[in-house]
This record gives structure tokens, C-alpha cells and sequence, in this order.
């Protein structure tokens, strides 16, 4: 359907090289849309690149530091120098750090900060004005359901998450007028390399969410390709300021 169609589009995707980034960068790819992967290992972003050139995408690897503010900036100017222009940014790269509250420094809570929050106001902030000038386009955070339930292990985590899903209502209601449409997608328990660490370290988690999740299973990256096409696309233009859940069914059932 041509509502879904990308071609032409170009994304960047932070934190796109795997997990959850790389199943969006894919679906992106497939529906046409050039694609920029932008993360701190080069290597892995450059063997994610060429997965999307075998799609029959262009693709490009841009290297970022998240956390840091100038690394953020320069990375939406390279995306936009090498591939001509930007349309969709996909705000991904996170972090996360498992402990009880009273367990964590400051300057833990602030490097969460910076990477889960401050980093996706920053990269829309130097993404906009291309936006802007090109007549509209696509922001998707990414969130998580931790922003709808509380974990004990997860308190800074949740904070910036929780976060996200306000910027993304306030930036959606900011640029609104200029055709920029905002969204948010909140993962649930998604099989990727963060997660895998989360079952080794809290007992009995991948039975729990099985049995609590009505779908039966755990996610995939690929999970992920549909709702970012949609979100990306025209057919989403009306859809703004929205935290979709894609979780199986595990934030509904009881």
C-alpha cells in the first residue's frame, strides 16, 4: 500500500546495529526508506549496514556517543550530508542498569539521564529544523512498559522511560503545526542481548512472562519492523503523541 511506502524517505536510527534498533532499521529498509545506523561500535554498525544493503536499501553507518551532546548534533548533520536529507528519527539507544534504589550513585542515575532521556531531546532538537524545512516528518521514541509499571530493580530506568513518554506528548503538541508527528513505542519483554543479562540476573523472569503474556512468548526484534513502518509512513499522520505498547498482551492481562 502506498500509505506504507518509504521510498525516498531517509531514517536514522540510534542504537540501530541490534536488538529492537536493528528489527526497526530492517522494516524501515524493506518499505524503501534509506537508512543511517548510528551507535558506538563500529564494527557491529557496519555488519548491520550491509544486512540492509542485502534488502536492496542504502545504508550508512554514522558513529555516536549518546551521552554526549556534540557527538548527537554531528550525527544528524553526517546522516543528512550522506544521505541528502532526514525524515524519520528513530530515538533507540538506551541503557540499562539493574539494582534496588538505594543502591545506586549519582552518577549512575545521571549517565542514565543522558543516555535514555537527554539524548533523544537532543537528537530531535538537531533533528527538527530539517524537518521543518522539508515539510514534516516522523520522530519515534522508544520507550518501555517500564514507564507504566514499577520494578524494584529498575527505578532510574523507569524514571527515564516515564520521561520519554512526556517529551514525546510535548514535542508532539510543539511541532504539530510543521507536520512533525511524535510518537512513542513502549517494548515489553523482548529477547535482545540487555534482556538476556535480566534472566541471569532475576530468577524465574522468562517463566513469569510467559505465563503473564496472553501471546505465549517473549518478543523479537522483528517484532517491531510493522509499528515502525506505520509510524514512519503516511498512514500515521494523524497519529500523534501516542505511546503504543508492543508486548503481547502483557500490559492488559491482570
Amino acid at each position: 500500500m502506498r500509505l506504507f511506502d518509504l521510498s525516498g524517505r531517509v531514517a536514522l536510527v540510534t542504537g540501530g546495529n541490534g536488538g529492537i534498533g536493528l528489527g526497526m532499521a530492517r522494516g524501515l529498509a524493506e518499505a524503501g526508506a534509506a537508512v543511517a545506523i548510528a551507535a558506538r561500535d563500529v564494527d557491529k554498525g557496519k555488519k548491520a549496514c550491509d544486512e540492509l544493503a542485502v534488502l536492496g536499501a542504502r545504508a550508512t553507518f554514522v558513529p555516536v556517543d549518546v551521552a554526549d551532546e556534540s557527538s548527537c548534533r554531528s550525527m544528524v548533520t553526517t546522516a543528512v550530508r550522506e544521505l541528502g536529507r532526514l525524515d524519520i528519527l528513530v530515538n533507540n539507544a538506551g541503557t540499562a542498569n539493574r539494582k534496588r534504589p538505594e543502591e545506586y550513585t549519582i552518577a549512575e542515575w545521571r549517565s542514565m539521564l543522558d543516555t535514555n532521556l537527554t539524548s533523544a531531546f537532543i537528537c530531535s532538537q538537531a533533528a527538527y529544523p530539517h524537518m521543518q524545512a522539508a515539510g514534516g516528518g516522523k520522530i519515534i521514541n522508544i520507550g518501555s512498559m517500564m514507564s507504566i509499571f514499577g520494578a524494584s530493580f529498575a527505578a532510574p530506568y523507569a524514571a527515564t522511560k516515564g520521561g520519554l513518554v512526556q517529551l514525546t506528548r510535548a514535542l508532539a503538541t510543539a511541532w504539530a503545526s510543521d507536520n512533525v508527528q511524535v510518537n512513542a513505542i513502549l517494548p515489553g519483554w523482548i529477547d535482545t542481548e540487555l534482556t538476556r543479562g535480566a534472566r541471569q540476573q532475576i530468577q524465574g523472569l522468562y517463566e513469569r512472562v510467559v505465563a503473564r503474556t496472553p501471546a505465549g512468548r517473549w518478543g523479537e526484534p522483528g517484532d517491531f519492523a510493522g509499528i515502525a513502518v506505520f509510524l514512519a509512513s503516511s498512514a500515521s499522520d494523524f497519529v500523534s503523541g501516542t505511546a503504543v505498547p508492543v508486548d503481547g498482551g502483557y500490559s492488559v492481562q491482570a
